[in-house]
């Protein structure tokens, strides 16, 4: 994020992980399943309830790449407005070293087509963001300012969480909203928590293989990039492991926030890669 540390009165600066310590970090193949309910409510857009359920399957290693397939279905529930269906679509593929990204996502309201992009975004050695967009339109857009793709953001977080930094700032492009944005982000990474640690962990959560694995409590706020209004467009919080596994998911939106609790988890063997 372009010197967000000092727009945020902060003083520290840290530095990000570099690709060659970021492709040191093994994350696991998983499929994951959250519920989503209503945790806070609050001003004009105030909701009654909320219920829905995020669904995603991560999978690959840094040497084949990564590829990500995720839905989340959200119903709004309002007096004034009524149910409002959400339903969002995602699908990508990253490339093992953070180079290139294919995306394509769809999203719906109340059944009818909101909005879609589909395109392949691609890193040049001098850190620039070039992006070509098969639809809804063929068109391009370019970026500068050495952005990272969400795979290589995920894996710099662990590694700051290894390395004790408590901030991580960074410029991240996902494709998402119309795929011509690329956001500032500001993580904030709380203290390691010790394998086994926690009375309240989902039954998901207490499978072996994560019960072995610290993980930190991570908070992960998202700019406009370039916009002189520094108030988050939306925050996310979540428990991190250290491959890459997540649970307790809280998405603020500002005038409300959305809970996610682990409903199931099937974590898949690593794969051989050594990279």
């Amino acid at each position: 994020m372009r010197s967000l540390a000092a727009a945020l009165g902060l003083f520290i600066v840290m530095l990000a992980p570099s690709a060659a310590e970021t492709a040191k970090v093994p994350l696991a193949p998983h499929r994951a399943v959250y519920d989503l309910s209503l945790l806070r409510s609050e001003g004009s857009r105030g909701l009654d309830s909320v219920r829905g359920r995020i669904a995603m399957e991560f999978g690959g290693d840094a040497c084949e790449g990564y590829t990500l397939k995720y839905r989340q279905v959200t119903v709004l529930n309002s007096t004034e407005t009524g149910p409002r269906t959400v339903d969002t679509q995602t699908a990508t593929f990253e490339a093992g070293n953070g180079q290139s990204m294919r995306f394509k996502t769809t999203s719906t309201t109340q059944g009818l087509v909101k909005d879609g992009v589909d395109g392949d975004a691609q890193l040049r050695p001098d850190g620039s963001l070039n992006v070509r967009f098969k639809g809804p339109r063929n068109t391009t857009f370019a970026a500068k300012g050495q952005p990272v793709f969400p795979t290589e953001h995920l894996k710099r977080l662990i590694e700051a969480g290894r390395s004790g930094q408590t901030i991580l700032s960074v410029k991240v492009y996902d494709g998402s909203d119309g795929g011509k944005k690329v956001y500032d982000t500001l993580g904030i990474i709380g203290r390691t928590i010790e394998p086994g640690a926690g009375s309240n962990l989902e039954e998901p959560a207490r499978q072996d293989r994560l019960m072995k694995l610290q993980r930190w409590p991570v908070t992960i706020s998202y700019f406009e990039e370039g916009k002189e209004d520094r108030n988050p467009v939306y925050k996310i919080s979540f428990e991190l492991y250290e491959n890459g596994i997540s649970r307790d998911l809280r998405l603020d939106y500002g005038d409300f926030a959305i809970k996610g609790e682990l409903k199931s988890l099937d974590v898949q063997a690593p794969t051989a890669c050594q990279r």
